[in-house]
């Protein structure tokens, strides 16, 4: 038996490969490359989401899966949740936690992710979702921090009223961890700050943090997504930026007390 996470190596999966290895669980890590050396797993195995037939050989007789989508163009990301579910149907593994990496899932909402939750809910294994808005890691970005160090200005694709609940990956990772123990719940569980913070609240927090005035500059979805296709490719950079133009219609993007993890898990978000 093991735990089967994918994107072993990458920003996400990484976190919960280290936090499950740190609690003395079996480790199978996924990645696109047989030869990867990945810390702490037993197991590294390379299984493609465009491989209904290798996911499922890979969640065969799983504890649980840890699963979220690539930043690659939705039609692509359609497809692979399509073949997750499909695999997860056939293997049976004996749970599996979804991340949404923030993207929305709600009724009626279209898109990969929601595709995905919904799937997951029809093949009848236990699965609970891990809903983050945005994370602290994107804040990270060249485009992000150094304009923050050089110029004391924080540039990010948001409304400056818009209220937001930041998470860090590794909020990702402790929550992933809890839900394999807690089969009992399912559904939703949010992650990240409560309360949820504006973008001046943001910079500043990073002038705190580095003894200098910032200022949050308001930038449109075109020049994030300008600012981001050289690091991942023309189309993810799109559908980004068109996820972010969708948001600039929300009221908010913060978590629910009711269905936190805070609550619901006792986990104390990092980013808090």
């Amino acid at each position: 038996m093991t735990y089967v996470i994918h994107g072993s190596t990458g920003a996400q999966g990484a976190p919960v490969v280290a936090a499950l290895t740190a609690a003395g669980k079996p480790v199978t890590a996924l990645t696109r490359n047989p030869d990867a050396v990945v810390r702490g797993a037993q197991r590294v195995v390379a299984a493609g989401y465009d491989s209904a037939a290798e996911l499922t050989e890979a969640y065969r007789g799983a504890d649980g899966v840890f699963v979220h989508l690539p930043v690659v163009a939705e039609k692509d990301r359609l497809t692979y949740a399509h073949n997750i579910v499909a695999a997860v149907r056939t293997a049976r593994p004996a749970r599996v936690v979804f991340s949404t990496s923030g993207a929305p899932t709600g009724p009626g909402t279209g898109g990969a992710a929601a595709e995905l939750v919904r799937g997951l809910a029809d093949t009848g294994v236990s699965c609970a979702v891990i809903a983050p808005t945005f994370y602290l890691e994107n804040l990270l970005m060249p485009y992000v921090v150094d304009s923050v160090r050089e110029r004391g200005v924080l540039p990010y694709p948001i409304r400056a009223d818009l209220p937001v609940s930041w998470a860090s990956h590794l909020d990702v990772a402790d929550a992933a961890v809890a839900l394999f123990d807690r089969p009992d719940i399912t559904g939703v569980v949010t992650v990240g700050q409560y309360p949820a913070i504006t973008g001046p609240d943001l910079a500043e927090a990073f002038g705190t943090h580095l003894g200098k005035d910032v200022t949050f500059e308001q930038i449109t979805p075109e020049q994030f997504r300008e600012s981001v296709a050289p690091l991942i490719g023309e189309g993810p950079a799109a559908d980004v930026a068109a996820a972010y133009a969708a948001m600039g219609a929300l009221a908010d993007r913060s978590t629910t007390p009711g269905n936190s993890a805070r609550k619901l898990l006792g986990i104390t978000p990092r980013s808090t």
